[in-house]
């Protein structure tokens, strides 16, 4: 058995060091991510207030944002233990690198709030679990070392932290014995004097802190080494470590400690990792997690609850094990993560912050609140929305922020949507917000409504979008920076976006003239069908040159998911045009491994689309599985009622179909990732390999799949709408859903015998389907009747 899921899914656990090397979990806090693989290579990073890292390279590294395909190498950031055995002479390391000794048991196993380690070799267990702490930004390590024989073993055992190099300008590293801990200390390096006064600041300390006092330790990278390298360090097979540290030498984190275990005994050592301004910070989380009486336990059990408070709107129980595993499990951290952290970024693109923030109004609707709230009091007077939202005072847009995209201003109703959906929060609509350029204040309505007119301004005589140097494609960027260019997404996109909005309008009964807002779908939608359809599906856009792109007779790149989506989102496509579509994606586009974002993949730069060419064929916005533009497709495949097609494509983006589905996307199922590779046809060895990256806005589309689509359990301004849209082979079902503070208990079945859905609540049949009229704080019975497939 290579995976097993413990406890309905609580936990995954993975059972080779080497099947799937790469197959790893994260934990976070709000200032902090670690990014473990079952090997023992981490990315961390943490915020001051930009993101940096504590544990580096062995050279300096670019400071960017999290990468896909997270490549590791001998040398990479990892947390490990060598272990000695003195009568034997035998050396392992776990979890499993740096000696690469293949252990007799190993068992990486994906907690919520924790990720562990189990392995055994030669009798000798050693078990290591890594917890964060609610606020502060430090891992805790609990390392167990037991002997599982009947002798004594004599054994050596070396925690090993490397940290890399610190800094060109000023490095060093040695062993406080008043604080038990091995500091690293640097100065970041700044050329400008004005930078000094940043820096100052900083946390230029990195410290690996005991509870337990090693017997030896070793501070300097090169001496732990020596000729032996990290497969076999030469301090330890010459005997022990020496005490040393490094003068403007690359800093290290290694303890000694010689244990002699009696027979089924063992020894438990703990230890805090992490970055620190001073030694007088440290000292102060020695006193609080090492000296306070059960510091490091309360703080295990403080982040359980931290992570715990990210609730879970829907509880499953269907004929889909893994679903449901994931679902209730997996899923709403994913989510949660999102929304707590905003990517550890402090300029999160718009885009991706209204998406996140999407979510959670799904997990915590006060938190989205504030984040709707900060997104609109940076748009401009003109409804233009920035490219991205500061959210730390004195951030500056930065990397792809500084390039200009025209897409932004469609997130707004599309996000919002939701969030009134599941809160009713008609109050937030006609609340009064800034803008970025202008003393003016009005309604967040209002706010909308202008950047719905900057759309339909921004468009060229054909009635099409502008796409400058991009729309949510961020690499597009050649299509129209010379000013003519157009894309058909946006185009489609806008003209949703205006369909969102009128059905708010509506709903909540606005005083807003909505009457340009329809013509303005008629208009977009006619021009779309005009200048974008081809053949048999729409063309991606328009370059600055009149070269509509994504069609039949392109030899690359012939066709993308995304026009095709939302040409059913905005109902551009008439019942003709939608069959054809569906037909198109499903025959051009889907893979073993989910529906490819375009294809075929292009092979070398097209100069007059962009740097998207230019990526390796099947990786990222090239043609992978590009998990969140997949979603939108699924999210439209359910407004059109193809619910087998759309829970097709859900279970496909969930890793673990059977062992050969794991093994070659390499990962577990406790995150979906941003992209799997694609190019299926091109290139089917590398398919289906997971990125790796959990930073995706994929996790809220599938949320409001599931919730509206899949179980159709739909928030409305007077209540709960039930609406399902169950695949075929499915007959019975159970969902708890939580709503507007009330839980109702919704059992659904299927009968050939009804023709219509039937809802019962107490006996008595709902009209049209809707429970109004719940208290917040009880919980109530549901039961559905839904028509049996015949087919």
């Amino acid at each position: 058995m290579l995976t097993e899921s413990i406890n309905n899914g609580e936990r995954v656990n993975l059972y080779s060091p080497t099947s799937m090397p790469k197959a790893s979990s994260f934990l976070w806090n709000r200032k902090m991510m670690i990014h473990m693989n079952c090997r023992g290579y981490a990315v961390a990073q943490f915020m001051q207030p930009e993101p940096a890292k504590y544990a580096h390279a062995p050279n300096l590294e670019a400071k960017t944002f999290m990468q896909p395909e997270q490549p590791y190498y001998s040398h990479h950031p990892g947390r490990f233990c060598y272990i000695k055995d003195l009568d034997s002479n035998e050396l392992f390391s776990a979890p499993y690198e740096p000696v690469r000794y293949l252990p007799d048991e190993f068992c990486f196993s994906a907690g919520k709030h924790d990720i562990q380690w189990r392995i055994v070799k030669n009798e000798i267990e050693v078990k290591m679990t890594l917890n964060l702490t609610r606020d502060d930004l430090v891992e805790m390590w609990h390392f167990e070392i037991r002997n599982l024989s009947n002798k004594t073993r004599q054994l050596q055992v070396f925690p090993f932290f490397p940290v890399g190099y610190m800094s060109w300008m000023n490095q060093s590293s040695d062993y406080d014995a008043k604080l038990n801990a091995i500091v690293c200390s640097s100065i970041s390096p700044y050329q400008k004097y004005q930078d000094y006064y940043k820096i100052k600041r900083f946390k230029d300390k990195t410290f690996l802190l005991a509870e337990t006092k090693p017997d030896a330790f070793e501070a300097n990278q090169e001496a732990f080494e020596g000729e032996g390298g990290l497969h076999s360090p030469s301090s330890i097979s010459s005997g022990g470590l020496k005490k040393g540290k490094a003068i403007y030498e690359t800093p290290t984190c290694a303890m000694q400690y010689n244990l002699n275990l009696d027979p089924e005994k063992g020894k438990d050592l703990k230890f805090i990792f992490g970055p620190a301004k001073d030694h007088s910070e440290i000292e102060q989380i020695y006193k609080k997690y090492i000296e306070e009486p059960f510091g490091f336990e309360k703080a295990k059990n403080d982040y359980k609850e931290y992570i715990e408070e990210g609730v879970n709107l829907i509880s499953i129980e269907t004929p889909n094990k893994k679903l449901d595993e994931f679902v209730n499990q997996w899923l709403p951290r994913q989510i949660y993560y999102h929304g707590e952290t905003n990517r550890l970024s402090t300029d999160p693109q718009t885009r991706n912050y209204l998406q996140d923030n999407m979510g959670m109004g799904y997990i915590k609707p006060g938190i989205a609140r504030k984040a709707f709230e900060k997104a609109l009091s940076q748009q401009q007077v003109s409804g233009a929305m920035p490219d991205g939202v500061i959210i730390i005072e004195g951030a500056e847009l930065k990397y792809i922020n500084q390039v200009p995209h025209t897409d932004h201003c469609v997130w707004l109703p599309v996000c919002l949507k939701s969030y009134l959906d599941e809160t009713n929060d008609y109050e937030f609509l006609s609340s009064f917000q800034p803008f970025a350029d202008s003393e003016e204040k009005v309604s967040a309505a209002e706010h909308i409504n202008r950047a719905m007119i900057w759309l339909l301004e921004n468009r060229d005589e054909r009635g099409l979008n502008y796409i400058n140097q991009g729309d949510w494609c961020d690499p597009m960027n050649m299509v129209g920076y010379k000013g003519k260019g157009v894309s058909g997404w946006l185009s489609m996109a806008t003209s949703y976006a205006l369909k969102t909005w009128i059905e708010i309008i509506e709903s909540y009964g606005l005083d807003v003239d909505n009457s340009v807002f329809k013509a303005g779908i008629k208009e977009l939608n006619d021009s779309v069908n005009e200048h974008i359809w081809s053949k048999n599906w729409y063309g991606r856009g328009i370059t600055d040159d009149n070269v509509l792109f994504g069609i039949q007779s392109d030899p690359e790149g012939k066709i993308f998911l995304n026009p095709q989506a939302w040409a059913l989102l905005c109902d551009a496509a008439n019942s003709v045009k939608e069959a054809k579509v569906i037909k198109a994606v499903e025959d051009e586009l889907e893979s073993p491994y989910g529906i490819e974002m375009l294809n075929p993949s292009f092979t070398s730069m097209r100069e007059d689309v962009g740097r998207v060419t230019q990526k390796h064929p099947g990786s990222a916005e090239n043609g992978s599985v590009y998990n969140h533009a997949e979603a939108f497709y699924i999210y439209a495949l359910y407004t059109k009622g193809q619910a087998n097609k759309a829970y097709r494509l859900i279970d496909k983006m969930i890793p673990g179909t059977d062992e050969p589905d794991l093994l070659q996307r390499g990962q577990l199922p406790v995150f979906i990732p941003n992209y799997y590779r694609g190019a299926f046809r091109q290139y089917p060895r590398t398919a289906g390999r997971s990125s790796q990256l959990f930073n995706t806005g994929t996790v809220h589309w599938i949320y409001r799949c599931l919730i509206e689509g899949l179980f159709g359990l739909k928030g409305e301004p007077q209540g709960l709408r039930i609406s399902p849209q169950l695949p075929d082979n499915w007959d019975h079902i159970k969902v708890t859903r939580r709503f507007r503070g009330a839980t109702f208990h919704i059992e659904m079945s299927t009968d050939y015998k009804v023709s219509s859905i039937q809802v019962t609540q107490n006996k008595k049949l709902l009209e049209d389907n809707l429970i109004e009229n719940f208290e917040k704080g009880k919980e109530y019975r549901i039961s559905v009747i839904l028509p049996g497939s015949t087919s």
